[in-house]
């Protein structure tokens, strides 16, 4: 099962750098209308257990609900906003951001190392 936890409160961005230094943080932002972006969650979901990321915090931002975060995000860390898109925060910078079908979490693997 997919440890999700829900971005709903920009204040959690300030938590997401802190626990940054401490062990690397994911951030999905998934738009609830469209096809590619379930897809892209769908593969997380089922490749989670196997990817070896067990230690690694992921955050889910649902883009329809909270756009504003993701307009925060965007500007925080230096990524353009994009949907689906998953981002690799360590060491309180965006170290590894992927969209679309280019998510793969064994490229998040080999970025954390």
């Amino acid at each position: 099962m997919t440890p999700w936890q829900p971005l709903t409160q920009p204040e959690q961005l300030q938590e997401i750098v802190r626990e940054s230094h401490e062990q690397p943080v994911l951030i999905f932002k998934h738009s609830t209308s469209c096809s590619i972006s379930a897809a892209a969650k769908g593969k997380i979901e089922r490749q989670w257990a196997d990817a070896g990321l067990a230690d690694t915090k992921l955050y889910y931002l649902d883009l329809l609900r909270f756009r504003p975060i993701s307009s925060e995000i965007a500007q925080q860390f230096g990524v353009q906003h994009e949907s689906p898109q998953l981002l690799l925060i360590r060491d309180g910078e965006c170290q590894y951001n992927a969209s679309h079908m280019g998510i793969r979490l064994s490229d998040v693997k080999n970025a954390v190392g």
